[in-house]
């Protein structure tokens, strides 16, 4: 039946016409952001899925910043660290090289006094941002330092950040307040020669002026006996056991904060590969649907283009 009140093709073509134009919009937008989860309503779960994983990612990226930030301070101490053990192997050498008869004494502690002034400049020199992990001029003792290592989400959805940490006791060279405290102005006790026995002494590489003074420096003079000289090689050995020990835990968490360095790129790409599996828009998928789409508009304006000229036809109808 044909009515001129009610064109029924005409609004079947129209709401046909309405369905495509409304794929090709969400079509067009896909093709545009490159997402088809772009809101929350397209897909609620992914959506939130995807929106919590790229928060972490961000916190993921400033905790890579701070990993690069205690690497850096790492790498500073590690570097003097490992200049300080060649300085004191020097000193032994030197210290070897004294006990031979007929040496002038003078002559090597001066030398002795330039690698001393040497072991002072690089632990002053070994800071970075304001920290240094070798050298202490306050009161307050060394401690463990912090360095932010990783960023966890737990399976219950709870945050934390960890840390790794660094016990700045174990790799500090001078202390100028606690001379205890400090690897080259602490105290070494050891067993030396005494005519046909042994005795005990106490010997101390670097003392910095303040506190009180150690019972035995370690310098030479013409009167320096070569049992002397036999316990200060002792001692200064025993020091570089200790600054060989410092280095190795120093190395190990420098090694740790590069392994931990990588990982957090590779886990930083990996979440962004796992997002983009759930929001990512297929391109080549909707670029055909979207060819598809044009070509059922088309139709779809001209079905409705015949649709609307079959009321026209029955105007013949009452043409004489």
């Amino acid at each position: 039946m044909s009515s001129i009140l009610t064109n029924t093709a005409a609004m079947a073509a129209l709401n046909t016409l309405r369905s495509i134009n409304s794929n090709m919009e969400a079509t067009q937008a896909r093709v545009s952001s490159g997402l088809r989860v772009q809101t929350a309503s397209d897909n609620a779960a992914y959506w939130s899925i995807a929106t919590t994983m790229r928060s972490d990612n961000k916190a993921l990226s400033a905790v890579q910043d701070a990993i690069g930030l205690g690497a850096a301070k790492t790498d500073t101490a590690y570097t003097a660290l490992a200049s300080a053990v060649d300085v004191v192997s020097e000193i032994k050498a030197k210290l070897v090289a004294a006990r031979e008869p007929g040496v002038d004494k003078t002559k090597i502690d001066k030398e002795l006094t330039e690698l001393k002034n040497q072991l002072m400049s690089i632990s002053q020199s070994a800071s970075f941002s304001g920290e240094n992990w070798l050298y202490n001029d306050t009161t307050t003792a060394p401690g463990t330092k912090q360095m932010v290592g990783s960023f966890v989400r737990n399976a219950n959805g709870s945050v934390s950040v960890k840390t790794i940490d660094f016990d700045t006791s174990k790799s500090v060279l001078i202390d100028t307040k606690t001379a205890a405290n400090g690897l080259l102005t602490k105290d070494y006790g050891v067993t030396q020669p005494s005519g046909s026995t042994t005795t005990t002494a106490t010997y101390t590489l670097i003392y910095t002026g303040t506190g009180t003074a150690p019972s035995t420096l370690i310098t030479l003079t013409t009167s320096t006996s070569y049992e002397s000289v036999e316990g200060m090689i002792s001692a200064v050995d025993s020091l570089l056991k200790d600054l060989t020990n410092s280095a190795a835990t120093l190395g190990a968490t420098k090694t740790r904060l590069d392994m931990q360095t990588e990982f957090v790129t590779d886990l930083i790409g990996t979440i962004d590969k796992g997002v983009g599996r759930l929001v990512d828009a297929d391109m080549n998928e909707e670029s055909t649907r979207l060819k598809a789409l044009q070509t059922q508009q088309q139709l779809g304006i001209q079905a409705l283009s015949i649709a609307n000229t079959n009321s026209e036809n029955i105007l013949t109808l009452f043409r004489q």
